[in-house]
């Protein structure tokens, strides 16, 4: 009897324990969002609030993100803060995310890369982190990766734009289906490195290749089908039009006439990583 009575005080201390995390999460995203920075009149994908990028720089990057944007309805934000309030990178983000709704509602496809940059009395911040509708095709994993392979390299050597450039490209290739996070993370090897980006790409389609190629020679063997034509059915099968697994990035345009047309109301807390500097 007694010992019956200690598991039921264990499971209504543990859930007691759960509803104040939950609480207390709330209430930490209400504080942080006091502080947030207001999205941008007219809309921006990609908010320096730091000078962090040269106006070429943001432009450039600002016209990316859009056209990805209006191919996909994926959105890939960039936000650059002078400072984090004294949180964590994390905690920062997913509440920007979630307030400023990045992604579509009801597909939650939305990624916010927040950097804070490297002063004099501070270390540099940098934060990947992914709505509920992207963990599939860009996982946690995968987005340490491409912090610690695409971006932290670059931002050592004062290469900002670079190592945004070479992350938001990896990401639409991620999200488009070119590859997949298996196929990335073997191209990358088991530690992160420095590789160039295009090498990295490279990498990754050979291995794609390969894979497919292994998956032909099984299917045509068994179906009574010439290899080469069982090679281009995986290819077909395998598009770019930005499904992978479970996700589908869509295909409507979004910001009409080029331009962007604002966050869609996605919600955020899939996954991330982030890493410093």
């Amino acid at each position: 009897m007694k010992f019956h009575l200690v598991i039921k005080n264990k499971t209504m201390r543990n859930k007691i324990k759960h509803i104040l995390l939950i609480l207390l999460s709330v209430i930490s995203i209400n504080a942080i969002a006091q502080n947030f920075p207001e999205k941008s009149n007219p809309p921006r994908i990609v908010n320096d609030y730091t000078n962090f990028l040269s106006a070429q720089e943001n432009s450039t990057l600002e016209n990316k993100m859009v056209q990805f944007n209006n191919q996909s309805s994926t959105q890939i934000a960039i936000v650059i803060v002078k400072s984090l309030d004294g949180y964590d990178p994390a905690s920062y983000a997913f509440g920007l995310g979630e307030k400023w709704g990045i992604g579509q509602k009801g597909k939650n496809n939305g990624i916010l890369i927040l950097v804070k940059p490297k002063y004099q009395n501070s270390k540099g911040e940098v934060y990947i982190a992914t709505g509920y509708g992207l963990e599939g095709a860009v996982p946690d994993a995968i987005t340490k990766r491409i912090v610690n392979n695409e971006i932290l390299p670059y931002f050592k050597q004062g290469m900002y734009y670079k190592g945004l450039d070479e992350a938001t490209n990896r990401i639409i290739e991620l999200t488009r289906g070119e590859y997949t996070a298996d196929e990335y993370q073997q191209a990358t090897g088991k530690k992160g490195s420095a590789i160039p980006g295009g090498i990295i790409f490279l990498i990754i389609i050979a291995i794609s290749f390969i894979g497919r190629a292994k998956r032909a020679r099984h299917y045509s063997v068994g179906h009574n089908v010439p290899f080469w034509i069982a090679l281009g059915m995986l290819s077909s099968n395998r598009s770019h039009g930005g499904s992978y697994g479970n996700f589908s990035s869509g295909g409507g345009s979004f910001g009409g006439g080029g331009g962007f047309g604002g966050f869609g109301g996605g919600s955020f807390g899939g996954g991330g990583a982030g890493g410093s500097w």
